[in-house]
């Protein structure tokens, strides 16, 4: 992950550290289409003490630390039946609801026009992102690491940063999950549903780039044992 400072951007955060995004929201700070601005500066435009606001991310990174299993063996068996079934079973329902609300409410002004299309594409990225940690990393992860092992923790960051880029799209898209005050019952459970999904995705990601992904790779130890400047 970005290390926390005020020169990080928002944008890079908000993708990366669970419980992020939602803070962000709270103080009226957007990080999609001004993702690129730093924290010391978005803290500065929202009247925030930026060292305060720093502080609450570094409570959040502690928090999403603690509430990692131990056990590799462990943590892998939470990622598959906490998320990866999650997932799928979200994106199965909630593409369909954008769909309607899309379609229903074309109209609106409000409307999330592209949101369908947005999910899609996501899906399209983490089914088979998902696959190939199923069958082939978590497998060589349980077994004796192999030499490739490094190669495919590397394509699932990729990955992981195409998916990043895909949520700070949804979240543009329902401009931050605000419903307008007429939204019906559908466009609603919508948002309620798209929060929850982008919250878990974001944990998700979080536990594998920064807790089990670590174990596995020789740059991210080489990275831990450089004492600081």
């Amino acid at each position: 992950m970005t290390e926390l400072n005020l020169n990080a951007t928002v944008g890079t955060i908000a993708c990366e550290l669970p419980g992020a995004a939602e803070l962000f929201r709270r103080h009226g700070i957007g990080f999609c289409c001004d993702g690129d601005v730093s924290l010391a500066d978005a803290a500065a435009d929202a009247g925030i003490v930026a060292n305060d606001l720093l502080d609450h991310l570094r409570t959040l990174e502690q928090a999403a630390k603690r509430g990692a299993p131990d056990g590799t063996n462990e943590l892998i068996a939470h990622i598959l039946e906490r998320y990866h079934q999650t997932h799928r079973n979200d994106l199965e329902w909630l593409i369909p609801l954008a769909q309607k609300v899309e379609h229903v409410h074309a109209a609106h002004r409000n409307a999330p026009l592209g949101l369908a299309k947005a999910l899609v594409d996501l899906q399209d990225q983490l089914i088979p992102h998902m696959a190939r940690e199923e069958l082939a990393l978590f497998p060589m992860m349980r077994l004796e690491p192999d030499p490739d092992i490094e190669h495919l923790i590397s394509r699932m960051r990729d990955d992981h940063a195409c998916e990043g880029q895909s949520l700070v799209s949804i979240e543009h898209l329902t401009q931050g999950f605000a419903l307008p005050g007429d939204a019906c019952r559908s466009w609603t459970a919508l948002y309620i549903g798209l929060q929850k999904f982008s919250e878990d995705l974001v944990t998700h990601m979080h536990l594998e780039n920064q807790v089990l992904f670590p174990r596995f790779s020789s740059v991210d130890a080489q990275e831990d044992a450089v004492p600081p400047s």
